[in-house]
């Protein structure tokens, strides 16, 4: 998949988290807000060609041990922004969509940091 499409498939992930959040669905949300800054890991990962694209290729699937050495690997490159949005996230997944303990402003007060997290991936890519 090209750059372009990449991002486009992202800005498609967030804008289905917002669409969730007007519906006061906060559970939805968090899960693609997660996956939001997953793909943009995962972007940044093939763009930097860092060494955890190859392995998740061997494996078949990438791992959230892969996405978090990724993850530290991209903040030194690109900036604190990489791993706030992705903590950020990791908790939406955590707290907001396997706990369900989030409710819609939790999850709201988030939105900003992943939208960060693609524009950033966007200017890289």
């Amino acid at each position: 998949m090209s750059d372009l499409k990449k991002t486009e498939f992202i800005r498609g992930l967030f804008y289905e988290a917002l669409n969730n959040i007007e519906k006061g669905d906060a559970v939805q949300s968090s899960e693609k807000l997660y996956k939001v800054a997953e793909e943009c890991v995962k972007a940044l990962s093939e763009h930097f060609r860092l060494e955890e694209v190859k392995v998740a290729e061997e494996r078949g699937r990438w791992t959230v041990s892969l996405l978090e050495k990724a993850v530290g690997k991209l903040t030194d490159r690109v900036g604190l922004d990489v791993r706030i949005g992705w903590d950020s996230a990791n908790y939406l997944h955590v707290w907001g969509f396997h706990e369900t303990k989030l409710d819609v402003e939790d999850v709201k007060t988030r939105i900003s940091i992943i939208e960060r997290l693609i524009e950033l991936t966007e200017k890289a890519c």
